[in-house]
């Protein structure tokens, strides 16, 4: 294997619902069929952190899932904020994108204070807003998954959205068109399905981010041409994958 690259699943106990654990999978496996070595790191409440951390990923879980990890939320909040102004790659689905917001305010009237990496708030709600979504996103194409999620979040006026959204999604908060966030290289979003396994754009803008920050640059020097078919195999999939999601009802 090549060089090694550090990816951290953040919460995954208690912040892991509809399939956010495949976001890390894919990231795994797309970073060995480039040519590296991924060590995956499992973040839970009261453990050590790492030493050293390329990449972060967190997933969805219910109200009840992010009022247990508050606490220890808040313990590494000085430290995340530093990672994200430092540039090292994120994704946060649901849950914690809002928590990484400025507050969630959820529909029993609980108030979960967000540790401000993105400019945004959420405000709970009895109706949820489903089905699989596409999105439109200058950086990235077109972004299919999946939203789950009756949070509204609405962003702050400097916060640049992931994507926007038509008539037939939600997106962020069914207003306004907006979905998801980008602040520095984290990504707040709502799709799930597991995004990335349909998203190999969004996947290598974290692997590429990841692989430069710590040695550079990217390159596939230590890629086989067995790992490169293997690879074109998978997005072949994927578009498979995305042109299915994308032409299904909501």
């Amino acid at each position: 294997m090549g060089k090694t690259i550090d990816v951290m699943s953040l919460y995954p106990k208690d912040m892991n619902i509809y399939g956010d654990s495949g976001n890390v999978l894919t990231i795994r496996r797309r970073l060995e069929l480039y040519g590296y070595e991924p060590r995956i790191h499992q973040y839970n409440q009261g453990d050590e952190w790492p030493d050293h951390i390329d990449m972060i990923l967190g997933g969805g879980g219910q109200d009840t899932g992010q009022k247990k990890i508050i606490d220890d939320f808040f313990k590494r909040s000085d430290l995340l904020r530093s990672l994200a102004a430092d540039g090292v790659p994120m994704l946060m689905i649901c849950g914690l994108y809002q928590l990484f917001g400025e507050y969630f305010e959820t529909v029993d009237g609980t108030r979960l204070e967000g540790i401000g990496i993105i400019g945004a708030h959420t405000v709970g709600q009895d109706v949820r807003m489903i089905g699989n979504l596409v999105e439109r996103s200058d950086r990235f194409g077109d972004i299919i998954g999946y939203e789950n999620h009756s949070g509204q979040t609405f962003l702050n006026e400097d916060v640049q959205p992931l994507g926007h959204v038509d008539q037939e999604g939600c997106g962020n908060n069914g207003e306004d068109h907006t979905e998801g966030a980008r602040v520095h290289n984290v990504i707040g979003t709502y799709m799930h399905g597991s995004l990335l396994p349909k998203n190999p754009a969004i996947s290598d803008f974290l692997i590429e981010t990841a692989v430069t920050r710590r040695y550079g640059g990217f390159d596939t020097a230590d890629q086989t041409p067995e790992q490169a078919a293997e690879l074109a195999r998978l997005d072949a999939v994927a578009a498979s994958a995305r042109k299915a999601a994308a032409a299904r009802p909501r």
